[in-house]
This record gives structure tokens, sequence and C-alpha cells, in this order.
């Protein structure tokens, strides 16, 4: 670990004085022109290339010009911390904005101080004027300062996102998934989905590494730290739990789900639809998988060695091909396209409902030579019709009758629908459609939704609103409704986490903690 330097009264001849993050780290600031160093350039030799470099012209003034000049730099406001001043409100919200600008479109923190700012200052002396630009130049926006401001910024959005799920009124629902980043370090993702202010909210929780074993128990332990440093009782709170099919998650004995379920019984376990459902497609005719294995490995071993995949590139050129690239295959992440944030299980079971009813007909029709539904394959017959061989072509039929077979059997094992999604419960889409008799005379909600169907009013929100909106703003009118919905709506529907989530600004209020 390196040494923290500590700033002394004497470098206020070289135009610094000290500034101290939320940390208690103390670092250099120069009072000439705002900028903030790194801790490591607290001596004097390197205060000293900062004054010759920066500000050659007053370098050779005396201790009183510095003096003045710190006790000037106070009083406008524009020193933080350590005593001498509050910072301008205005220059710390730019130096927000920036930072989260940077952080969100996934840029090196330096690129602040050595294009962002170059360039407004620039632009704002061109159009405003020099006096202007001086304005501008007290912003800070050094590497250290950026890197502060994001960790501000995500701590504020965390400690949010702690303080609305301890205050929703109802549980909330927590997908989690282990994944491998590109340095082969095993890190556990979280996600959470919660009722506030009347709506349904998704927000990412937190990314934390998972340094030796990835078994269950440390995926518990991580949660158990993280939830306890939060002060906040997540196993009496949690209502559903959505992972993958891994043993270390979904495992009978010793899976994450079992360990969960022994302290939290009433919690429920999805397993991810996306898994189930690569899980479920597995089920090609030998002869057709054969196919798909080699395009695969051709696939991938054009993409494993950039030679390989610029003599690919040339020979598309030469060749006139419309595509000159090729992407990886993939197994799981091409069935996430379409899965939005207000995804609930309820929209993929219609959508799984949907295929299987397809199936039976896509059947029908390769039966009576119909393959309109396989465009390719549909493309090339019709170009190649009369040249096909029969016999050929009345195999391929069969194997294709055959998969949708097999396909459609293994759908209905990984994915019971009974249980996912009750039929008594379809009034949750919408109640006003419904049949009345779709709930139990004996069931109290009953007089609940016969009250909520006379609304008219009620009816132009549900128009209007998504349904988590809907039926979030029903609680204290319909509470024994709104509870059964929200036990529908709130839990996710899969884990396949495309990428870590920055918050719009508009979305939080980001208080400075300093």
């Amino acid at each position: 670990m390196s040494k923290k330097r500590k700033y002394d009264e004497s470098y206020v001849k070289y135009g610094f004085c000290c500034m101290k993050e939320s940390d208690d780290v103390e670092k250099p600031q120069c009072f000439l022109c705002g900028k903030v160093l790194a801790n490591a350039s607290m001596k004097p030799a390197k205060l000293i290339e900062h004054l010759k470099s920066l500000h050659p012209e007053n370098a050779s003034k005396d201790l009183e010009f510095f003096t003045k000049k710190k006790t000037q730099f106070s009083k406008s406001g524009t020193l933080t911390k350590l005593g001498f001043g509050i910072p301008q409100k205005t220059l710390v919200e730019a130096s927000f904005r920036v930072a989260y600008r940077i952080a969100k479109s996934k840029k090196p923190h330096t690129i602040g101080e050595t294009l962002i700012k170059p360039c407004a200052l620039e632009m704002v002396e061109l159009v405003c004027g020099l006096e202007q630009r001086k304005k501008l130049e007290a912003i800070p926006l050094s590497n250290d300062v950026i890197q502060s401001r994001i960790v501000e910024i995500s701590c504020n959005i965390l400690k949010q996102i702690i303080n609305e799920l301890k205050a929703s009124p109802f549980p909330f629902s927590m997908q989690l998934d282990e994944t491998t980043d590109i340095s082969n370090c095993s890190q556990l993702l979280v996600f959470v989905r919660y009722v506030s202010a009347d709506t349904i909210k998704e927000e990412f929780l937190f990314c934390e590494p998972l340094l030796q074993t990835t078994m269950a128990v440390d995926v518990l332990a991580i949660l158990n730290v993280f939830f306890s440093k939060h002060d906040f009782d997540w196993k009496q709170k949690l209502h559903s739990l959505c992972t993958d099919g891994a043993p270390a998650m979904l495992g009978n004995k010793s899976g994450f789900a079992h360990l969960v379920k022994k302290e939290a019984p009433n919690v429920i376990v999805t397993h991810c639809f996306l898994h189930r459902h690569a899980l479920a497609t597995k089920t090609l005719p030998t002869s057709l998988i054969d196919v798909l294995s080699i395009v695969i490995k051709t696939v991938n071993f054009i993409r494993s060695r950039a030679l390989n995949h610029r003599l690919f590139k040339t020979l598309c050129q030469e060749m006139n091909a419309e595509h000159e690239v090729l992407l990886y295959h993939t197994e799981v992440r091409w069935l996430s396209r379409g899965q939005g944030p207000d995804t609930t299980i309820m929209d993929a079971t219609e959508k799984l409902q949907a295929f299987l009813s397809k199936m039976s007909v896509w059947k029908i029709r390769i039966q009576n030579g119909i393959y309109a539904n396989f465009q390719m394959l549909d493309e090339f017959i019709f170009e190649n019709g009369s040249r096909q061989d029969s016999l050929l072509l009345n195999n391929l039929k069969d194997e294709i009758c055959e998969h949708l077979e097999v396909l459609q059997v293994s759908f209905e094992k990984y994915f019971n629908l009974d249980e996912i999604t009750k039929k008594d419960e379809l009034w949750i889409r919408n109640p006003f459609l419904c049949d009345i008799d779709c709930i139990d005379d004996m069931d109290l909600a009953k007089d609940e939704l016969i009250d909520l169907k006379t609304k008219s009013l009620l009816k132009m929100d549900f128009d209007s609103k998504t349904l988590g909106e809907f039926w979030s703003s029903l609680r204290e009118a319909y509470p024994l409704l709104v509870k059964r919905a929200m036990a529908a709506i709130i839990p996710f529907a899969t884990d396949c986490i495309l990428g870590i989530l920055i918050q719009p600004l508009d979305n939080y209020v980001v208080v400075s903690e300093s």
C-alpha cells in the first residue's frame, strides 16, 4: 500500500493549498488554476514542476504574492474542503455532470482534463470571450477528481436504492448471476425489482468479485455482507429469486436457492426463462446438428485470430459479398433480444404459449410442402426446386417434423405454464376485460375486482400507464388485488444481465457527500 503524503504549509510558496477527499486523503490543489493533483504529487519537486510548466509567469513571485492569491482563491468559494471555504455549487455540479458523462460513455477518466476541458475553454473563448473562459478554468476535471466524482455518484445512487428498498410497501425481487469478465475474474452481478413511488423500478444493485471459489456459500456470504453493511434484512423482504440452472445456484442440496429457502421458506425461486429456452432448443436431429456444428467451428476459427479474420474479409471483398464480418456464435445472448426492463413472467409466458401453438401449425405446413416459416430454406428450394432430389427433400421434411415434435415436448418439460401463471389470475393483465367469475365467490378480492371494473376513470388510467404503474397506484384503494398482482409482476423472468446500467441523473438527486 502506497504511503499517504501530508500537506505542509510551506507549499503555499509553490502555489498550492490542500483539499481533502471524503476518505480523508489530502491532495494538493493549485490555487492559481484550481487543478487538483494526486496525493503522490504532494512533494516540492512535483509542485515546482507544475508551477514552472503551467504558470511560468508566476514562478519568480515572492511568498506575499502567493499568500494573497490563496486568500482570493479562498474567498471566491472555489477552494474545496479543509475549512478554506465552501465550493461553488455550479462548479461542483459541472464537474459531477462531466464525470457522469465520462462514466456513461466508458471513456478514460483523463479525458476530462486532456480533451473535454481544453475544447470547452477554446470554444468559450472564441464564442464568449476571455473573461468567460476564466470562469470555466476553475472547474476541476483532473483524473483524480473525475474518479472521486464517479465513486460519489455511485455511492449516492446506491444509498437511494437501499432507502427505496427499505421503504417499499411490497417485497422485492432479485436476480443474480455469476459471470466472468475479460480478465478471467468471476463477478457476482445483482439486480433488484421493487415498488417505489407508485411505479415498479428495476435497478442494478451491485457487482462484487468472487475472489476464490464460486460456490453457493460464497455467493450467500457476499449478499449477507453487502446487506449487513447497509443495515437491511433482505431475507425478510425478498419475494422471489431468479437465477440460472447452474448447480451452484439451483442445486438440490447445496445450491444458493436451497440455502436461501432454508432461511426464508416463502421465497419463490424461478429458473431463468432464457436459460430454459436454451436447454429446450438443443433437440436438433443428428444430421442437422452436424451441419450447425461445422458452421459454428468455422465461424470460431475465423474469429479466433486477427489474421484469419483479415484473410476472410479479403476473400469476401474479392467475391463481392454483401457482408464481410462474422459474429461469434452464442447460445444464450441472442435470446435476450427484445427483453426490456419491464418484462414480466406473464409477458414471457404469453410469448411461450404462442410459440408452442405455432409449432403445431408449422408441422402441418411442412408436411404439405410449405416452408415459408423457414425463410432461407424456402428461398433455396424455390431457386433450385427443379434440381432437388425428391427423396432427399422428403427426408429433410421428415427430420424437420420430427424436430418440431421433440422440441414441443422439450419445451413442455422445461416450462410448466400452469405453475408460472395461474389461469384464475388472468385478471391481472386486464381487470376490465376479464370474466368476474375468474375469482372464487369466497375470495374477498372479488369484491374489490367488482368495484374496480365499474370505475371508468381507472379504465383511462389503465390505458395510459404500464401494468406496474397501474397496480402500484391502487395499493391503498384495493389492497387485496394489488398484493396478489404484485406477486405476479415483480418477479424477474430472466437473469441474463447484458451490462451494468448507469442510471440517468434525472432518476436520482445526486448529492455530494462532501
